[in-house]
């Protein structure tokens, strides 16, 4: 059992002054500091001035398996860069084994990450994910458009899919994304869907993240047109959007960027009860504009923030995400939008990704980051913590030292 007493506890909706937790694996209890000297005595551990307790952060999507890239790929625009990326792919996956991931995962604990969402499409970072110390539902990403090669991509994704399942230590989640409905075949999608209904696996996806989607997927027409005639010699979308998001309906899924769905689609979003992931540093990068998050607070549809890979990113870091989201989305109330953001990669992303973290209360696994400023802490702490990132001391996961 540990017995931390800080300075404060930091949570999305309140600041809890002179406060302390006591933790085994799970959170035990939450109280006054002098309550709990008054309990405990000599076993508590006072952190002192300028310390704050907060939930560990998390990243509910990342691909870790570009992780070499730094400017090889083309940003500003979003069909030039996924040219790139088609042109350099197997240059980039060579060269990042499974050393270079888990170098980067351990960026991702030092910057406070205790539990990821990795979306992985060849399977090359399942060892480094396996082995990671953070929590990880792992998506194992379905595409595949032509309907000829339906079954060789399917055997491919299940082959991935039964060697994740076979991994059971704790925290270990495998799981099912499906790429983009502009890259999956339906057949392949409501097959892999059943699938993760009946095994109650969590569900991710790309949708809507460009303009070119968009008018490919309406019109068959666009910059989409030429690439799927030269890379997959296709002349019609794969899916519309509404059949697409259908194939969903009775799993909750997270669907990644969304910038550009329509009023439709946002109530089809709605009615499924999911979730979105927005990725405003990637959004920014690949020239695919900013998410409406005000339309999405008015829908009520729950949202989360999240990094992306390197391959549309410089850093896995979400309280740099935070930071570039708090800027980007300037029409919106400062201090409600950083308690907004806060909450969106602790306890929204725990309940999107169904983790049993993400919240500093009883019960909840002690995922825990024992942090320092050295500035007042007031009522706007949410704010000043994404402009002036408190030093991360230590890092608790389930309960274990991980870091510090």
């Amino acid at each position: 059992m540990t017995i931390l007493l800080a300075d404060a506890i930091f949570t999305p909706e309140t600041i809890y002054r002179d406060y302390g937790i006591v933790f085994d694996h799970t959170i035990m209890d939450v109280a006054p500091n002098n309550q709990l000297r008054a309990t405990y005595g000599e076993a508590c551990q006072e952190l002192g001035k300028g310390s704050i307790l907060m939930s560990g952060l998390i990243n509910p999507h990342v691909h870790l398996e570009f992780s070499a890239n730094r400017s090889t790929l083309e940003y500003g625009e979003f069909m030039p860069w996924l040219s790139s990326v088609m042109t350099h792919r197997d240059t980039l996956i060579n060269d990042c084994d499974t050393a270079c991931m888990e170098t980067v995962i351990q960026t991702m604990l030092d910057k406070g990450i205790t539990a990821f969402g990795a979306v992985s499409s060849y399977g090359f970072d399942v060892d480094a994910c396996a082995n990671a110390p953070q929590k990880v539902v792992y998506f194992n990403e379905l595409i595949g458009s032509n309907p000829q090669m339906a079954d060789t991509l399917y055997a491919h994704f299940q082959e991935r899919l039964f060697h994740s399942q076979t991994i059971t230590r704790e925290g270990f989640y495998p799981s099912i994304a499906i790429h983009s409905p502009y890259s999956v075949h339906r057949v392949l999608i409501q097959k892999a869907l059943r699938y993760a209904h009946e095994k109650d696996l969590r569900v991710s996806a790309h949708f809507m993240e460009s303009t070119a989607e968009r008018h490919w997927l309406d019109t068959n027409e666009g910059h989409f047109k030429a690439f799927f005639a030269n890379f997959l010699k296709q002349s019609t979308a794969a899916n519309t959007p509404k059949d697409f998001l259908s194939y969903f309906d009775q799993v909750p899924t997270l669907f990644t960027h969304v910038i550009h769905a329509n009023e439709a689609e946002l109530q089809h979003l709605k009615a499924g009860n999911h979730t979105i992931i927005h990725c405003p540093i990637s959004n920014r990068l690949l020239g695919n504009g900013a998410l409406d998050l005000q339309s999405l607070n008015d829908h009520a549809l729950a949202w989360v923030c999240g990094t992306d890979g390197l391959s549309s990113n410089y850093a896995l870091d979400l309280l740099e995400e935070m930071k570039i989201a708090l800027f980007m989305h300037h029409g919106h109330d400062l201090l409600p939008l950083a308690q907004q953001l806060w909450h969106s990669v602790t306890a929204g992303a725990a309940e999107a990704l169904r983790l049993n973290c993400g919240t500093i209360a009883k019960n909840f696994d002690a995922d825990i980051l024992v942090t320092r400023v050295k500035y007042e802490i007031n009522d706007q702490l949410a704010v000043h913590l994404l402009l002036r990132p408190p030093h991360i001391e230590s890092v608790y996961i389930g309960g274990k030292k991980v870091k510090g």
